[in-house]
């Protein structure tokens, strides 16, 4: 399920979830870490509540305590979850919940009143007396079925309370970025997994949205050329394709965006099962079917909830809901599950997206090349090429033990992980196995290789260790654009992010 210029990667991509944004989830990467000397680790990162603006006091970002944030691993290929990390979360005030409070007036007409903010002063990794809201969180490792498989509570070393952090307020609170980041990092818990024999590592936090995109443009019936205009990108010579974009940081409309990441880091071998080492993975975050609002609420009782747990929002490769799916099923999709992915079977080998675009531009490129190109869509149906890059995987590449057609991120943990700056930002197609559609690394830059891809890439050769390889999916008179670099102007690498977990940058300060 190919997907192309997009909104953020999932970023209220479906009408009943831009109604729940703490349940939201943005973006999901699962790779082989890269930070040096963890090379037998699998890092997986699923971000949630989108377009954070820093600013956004006085109460910020949230999780849901209600809703359960699960990442799920199907190790098998059967697009049934194995393995599932489920987190849930508690937020309290100081006092029993009714937070600090201030002596207010003179001797004699005293009143004890509660302060509005979250916290009082100051904050840093040595104290947090001054907090004046805390979020907890438990860790469940769920073997099988979520509804039904065994449960078991994970805890982190020393029985440490799993805590997450402040977001980043500003520096009169927290001083600097460096002091923001010491704080931070007291957040990383090492945990014991059962079976496993190494410690993974969990942090749950703000990050700055590592996701790129020009995001007013494109949904403004892309309002730009959609092809590099330079030779070669960052180039600056304009000897690309006449009044196309350029590679620009200011293209980017999450710049100054923060997101919620889940992250977990866990031994390979410990996820892997029985399988051929290639695994499956998405995010999902659900609720209780039912939800009463209390008519006088309290900061601990706004409302009750019962009932089954219900999926609202689910996220594997990027770009799918936003761009594939039929409005009238994008809310479908997100309570979906991979094994009942047939159902969207239609959106995939018989994309809309290429069509739309050779609508709005076909014309444009012919006046502007002087051609007669009868259709920028590729015309191979089915889409083959697009089935294979997003519900099957490649064979020898990412392609699980068992082929179940599924919409999920596919990691060949046997693949070894590649330094930062080594990394290709178009991953497989930058001659890079170890990136996207291979997992997915933060540094990928997926808008691009997505755009490419659905609009025929593979149907040309790509580089396979250095050769231009045929994949035998289509061929190139089915693309006839298929060679072209496609680009929203928004670049993405590896230097963007950390070279250690939970390896996104801090996040951006709401103050200076």
């Amino acid at each position: 399920m190919a997907a192309g210029i997009a909104d953020a990667s999932s970023h209220r991509e479906a009408p009943n979830i831009t109604r729940l944004p703490t349940l939201d989830s943005t973006d999901f990467y699962i790779f082989n870490s890269y930070e040096e000397g963890r090379g037998d680790f699998v890092t997986m990162i699923a971000n949630y509540i989108p377009l954070q603006d820093a600013y956004g006091g006085p109460n910020y970002f949230a999780m849901d305590p209600e809703a359960t944030y699960s990442i799920h691993i199907d190790n098998d290929g059967d697009a049934t979850e194995d393995l599932t990390f489920a987190f849930n979360f508690t937020k309290s005030l100081p006092n029993n919940n009714q937070g600090v409070a201030l002596t207010v007036g003179p001797e004699g007409n005293q009143r004890t009143v509660a302060v509005p903010l979250i916290n009082v002063g100051g904050i840093s990794a040595e104290s947090q007396a001054n907090a004046n809201f805390a979020e907890t969180y438990n860790l469940t490792l769920i073997e099988g079925a979520m509804s039904t498989g065994t449960q078991t509570a994970i805890t982190a070393s020393g029985n440490a309370e799993f805590k997450k952090p402040l977001d980043y307020i500003g520096n009169k609170t927290f001083t600097n970025e460096a002091g923001y980041s010491a704080y931070a990092d007291t957040f990383v818990y090492n945990v014991q997994i059962p079976g496993c024999e190494a410690a993974a590592r969990v942090f749950v936090g703000q990050r700055k949205d590592p996701f790129v995109v020009n995001l007013g443009e494109t949904f403004d019936l892309v309002n730009y050329v959609p092809v590099e205009g330079d030779s070669m990108p960052g180039s600056g010579d304009g000897n690309g394709f006449p009044g196309g974009i350029t590679q620009d940081s200011a293209n980017d409309d999450l710049i100054d965006k923060n997101v919620t990441s889940i992250a977990i880091e866990v031994p390979k071998s410990c996820v892997t099962g029985s399988g051929n080492g290639t695994i499956g993975a998405w995010t999902t975050a659900s609720l209780p079917q039912t939800r009463i609002l209390n008519p006088n609420p309290t900061f601990d009782k706004t409302e009750v909830n019962g009932g089954a747990l219900t999926q609202v929002s689910r996220l594997g490769s990027p770009l799918v809901n936003e761009l594939v799916i039929g409005i009238k099923d994008k809310d479908k999709f997100s309570s979906s599950h991979p094994k009942n992915d047939g159902q969207f079977a239609d959106y995939v080998t018989h994309p809309s997206l290429p069509e739309l675009l050779n609508i709005l531009f076909k014309d444009a490129v012919n006046t502007t090349l002087g051609t007669s190109i009868e259709t920028l869509a590729p015309t191979n149906f089915p889409r083959v090429d697009l089935v294979t890059a997003f519900l099957t995987g490649f064979e020898g590449v990412n392609q699980l033990q068992t082929v179940t057609p599924s919409e999920m991120l596919r990691l060949n943990t046997g693949i070894p992980a590649k330094p930062a700056a080594e990394q290709s930002p178009f991953g497989v197609a930058g001659d890079d196995l170890a990136g996207f559609p291979n997992g997915r690394r933060p540094g990928d830059d997926v808008v691009d290789i997505a755009l490419r891809v659905v609009m025929g890439a593979l149907c040309h050769p790509i580089p396979v260790a250095g050769e231009p390889t045929n994949l035998g999916l289509c061929e190139p008179d089915d693309a006839s654009v298929g060679t072209v670099p496609f680009t929203d102007g928004a670049p993405s690498n590896a230097s963007m992010m950390m070279t250690t977990f939970p390896y996104l940058a801090t996040p951006i300060a709401g103050s200076k």
